[in-house]
C-alpha cells in the first residue's frame, strides 16, 4: 500500500471498510473504472512511474493556485474599474470550455491543457466575483470560505466511509446531475420567452433550487475522490494526476459559482 509524506492524508484511517486512498475496497467489488466501462491504463504498460497520492495533492494544488492567482488578478482588474467585467468573463469562459471539451475527448492527460483551464477558468471567476463583491462587499471570501468548507468535509466523509461510492450512489449523483441541468436549461429557454420558472430570481424556489444544486455537487467531490483512489489502486501512470486535478477543479468551479449565487439571495434583502 502507497503511503504519502504529506499528513493530511497519511493520518487518516485506511482499510477496515474505510474509503483509503491506495487500497481495494468492497471485498470482491469491481474497480470503479472498469464498473463504468472505463478503467485506466495499467502502469505495467507503459513502464512509467505510478501515480500517488502526493501527485494527486501536488497537480491540485499547482491547478487551484493558478486558478486563484488568475482570479484574484481579473476581479482586481473589475473591482478598480480597469477591465469590462465582459471582456474577462466571456473570453474566459469560451476558452475555460473549449479547453474542457479538449481535455474530457483526448485520449491522454496533458499538463498544458488543464493548466490552461485553470487560468481560463480564474479570469472568468475572477471578472464574476468582481462584479458581485462590488455589489455585495464580502461575498467573495464568504463563498471562497464556503467551498473549501464542502471540499473538506466531504472528505472527511469520504476518507471515514461514512458515505460509500458504490454504482448505485454514482448513478444517482449522476442522474441528479443531468436533471439539474435540464431544470437550468429549462429555466433559461422559458426567461428568453419571459416565462419565469422561479429557478434563479432569488426566491424561495430559487434558494432551495441552489440548496439541491450545492448538495449534488459536494456528492459530485465523492466521485473524484473515488477516481483518484482508483487510478492509484490500478497503478496508472503519475502524469494521471493532473486528470484528476482537472476533474476536482471543475468540481470547485461548479459548487463555488453555485454558492456565490446563494449567497447573492440573502443579500437583496
Amino acid at each position: 500500500m502507497r503511503t504519502s509524506s504529506n499528513p493530511a492524508f497519511r493520518n487518516l484511517p485506511q482499510g477496515g471498510g474505510h474509503a483509503g486512498f491506495g487500497q481495494q475496497q468492497y471485498g470482491q467489488a469491481q474497480p470503479y473504472g472498469q464498473q463504468y466501462g472505463g478503467g485506466y491504463p495499467q502502469q505495467q504498460a507503459s513502464g512509467e512511474r505510478p501515480i500517488t497520492i502526493d501527485d494527486v495533492v501536488t497537480k491540485t494544488a499547482v491547478t487551484l493556485g493558478l486558478t486563484l492567482v488568475t482570479g484574484l488578478v481579473s476581479a482586481w482588474l473589475v473591482l478598480t474599474g480597469a477591465v469590462n467585467p465582459i471582456a474577462l468573463t466571456l473570453p474566459g469562459m469560451i476558452i475555460g470550455l473549449v479547453v474542457s471539451l479538449i481535455i474530457i475527448f483526448k485520449k491522454t492527460p496533458s499538463a498544458p491543457l488543464v493548466l490552461t483551464y485553470a487560468a481560463a477558468e480564474g479570469v472568468f471567476l475572477g471578472g464574476i466575483t468582481g462584479v458581485f463583491e462590488a455589489f455585495f462587499p464580502g461575498i467573495a471570501w464568504q463563498a471562497i470560505l464556503g467551498t473549501f468548507g464542502v471540499f473538506a468535509g466531504m472528505l472527511v466523509v469520504y476518507k471515514t466511509g461514512a458515505i460509500r461510492v458504490t454504482p448505485r450512489l454514482t448513478k444517482w449523483v449522476i442522474g441528479a446531475m443531468v436533471g439539474a441541468g435540464v431544470l437550468m436549461l429549462a429555466n433559461l429557454v422559458m426567461g428568453l420567452f419571459g416565462v419565469n420558472l422561479g429557478l434563479r430570481d432569488g426566491g424561495p424556489l430559487a434558494i432551495v433550487f441552489s440548496l439541491v444544486v450545492i448538495g449534488i455537487a459536494a456528492f459530485s467531490f465523492l466521485l473524484d475522490f473515488e477516481a483518484a483512489n482508483e487510478m492509484i489502486r490500478s497503478g496508472v501512470p503519475s502524469k494521471w494526476a493532473w486528470w484528476a486535478a482537472f476533474g476536482l477543479m471543475t468540481t470547485l468551479v461548479w459548487l463555488y459559482l453555485e454558492i456565490l449565487r446563494l449567497l447573492s439571495y440573502f443579500q437583496n434583502d
